[in-house]
């Protein structure tokens, strides 16, 4: 068994990519072999609208035909038996970067029938780890669990099946005494990052041990 994840926040080694290292962890202990891919190290831009992968009798029909750093990705992909995707949320929703990967990822995959079908050539089972710096109760005012559920629709439209992890109130720096941001509460969000986090990334193992197809205690 493949398991991939793909980290869409620009910061390789801090809240989003420590989550989805621990969803691999967890693949793992399953005896899934791991892949993390870091979106920001690829050199490409979302779809280009140019539709070659609608074309019919076209030889990339239901394929991205752009040549660029997710060529091999997406090969790698289709031989993959679980997806993990993972972002941050800048300004409400996931990261450009991530937004771009995923229109190229999944929009060749979606066949324009009726009712519409998927072009994946298999069923696998996905996840999608989302990490924010404000509190649930935010999140939940603003209507921010509306859009993690069509990403989840979406995922599991394509894929066959999708779950979804979220990481509320989490730390944004290192040091706050350098930053200006009087609205957090320093001693608060580090005593949230040293209790509730590590919860989080138990979370994260347990997706991770499922979407490889184990079964917890």
């Amino acid at each position: 068994m493949k398991v991939i994840a793909f980290n869409g926040s620009p910061r390789k080694e801090w809240n989003t990519a420590t989550l989805l290292k621990k969803a691999l962890e967890g693949a793992a202990s399953q005896g899934a072999q791991t892949e993390f891919v870091q979106l920001y190290e690829l050199d490409y831009q979302g779809c280009i609208s140019c539709f070659a992968c609608k074309e019919k009798g076209g030889e990339s029909y239901g394929r991205c035909v752009v040549q660029d750093d997710l060529k091999p990705v997406f090969d790698r992909i289709e031989k993959a038996d679980a997806l993990i995707f993972g972002s941050p949320i800048y300004l409400g929703n996931i990261t450009g970067q991530t937004q771009s990967f995923l229109e190229r990822l999944l929009f060749p995959y979606l066949a324009y029938t009726d009712p519409p079908e998927s072009l994946f050539p298999k069923k696998i089972p996905t996840g999608f780890i989302y990490t924010m710096g404000m509190t649930e109760e935010l999140m939940n005012q603003f209507g921010y669990r509306q859009r993690f559920a069509g990403m989840e629709g979406s995922l599991s439209r394509i894929f066959g099946s999708s779950e979804t992890l979220l990481s509320f109130d989490t730390c944004q720096f290192e040091d706050y005494a350098k930053m200006v941001a009087p609205r957090f509460d320093p001693a608060e969000k580090l005593k949230r990052r040293r209790e509730v986090f590590p919860e989080d990334c138990r979370k994260a193992i347990g997706m991770g041990i499922r979407l490889a197809g184990g079964k917890q205690d």
